[in-house]
């Protein structure tokens, strides 16, 4: 059971990329920037580890997919009070208006590069 709901959920990911990348196929090519966003729980966030979780993530993922935002990664507090979560988008607005639409609150946008320690140690 839960192998299948790996596979379906990697499916359906693969799905909205590829829906993604055909609509905009067409369009001028747009700058993606990288992001931290931070945003605070007061109640705590709570995504249950099941098909309800699965169908809330997929939600997202959806709603991000029409701003031109795809969501990385998150770092969650041990509190789950505080996420920082890492994000590809045009711009900190389009962020926003998807965060505004999932529901989801936002403390702070900072646009950050990626620092990769390997890239020293090859040398």
């Amino acid at each position: 059971m839960k192998g299948r709901f790996i596979t379906l959920l990697f499916f359906l990911t693969f799905l909205l990329v590829m829906n993604c990348y055909a609509q905009n196929k067409n369009t001028e090519k747009t700058v993606m920037k990288r992001y931290l966003v931070e945003r605070s729980f007061p109640e705590g966030l709570n995504i249950p580890m099941d098909e309800k979780g699965c169908r809330i993530v997929q939600g997202v993922i959806s709603i991000n997919t029409n701003a031109h935002v795809t969501w990385i990664q998150s770092y969650v507090s041990e509190d789950k009070k505080k996420t920082f979560c890492i994000y590809e988008a045009p711009s900190p607005e389009a962020i926003r208006k998807a965060a505004k639409e999932n529901n989801t609150p936002v403390d702070k946008i900072t646009e950050i590069n990626v620092l990769n320690p390997y890239f020293f140690t090859n040398k």
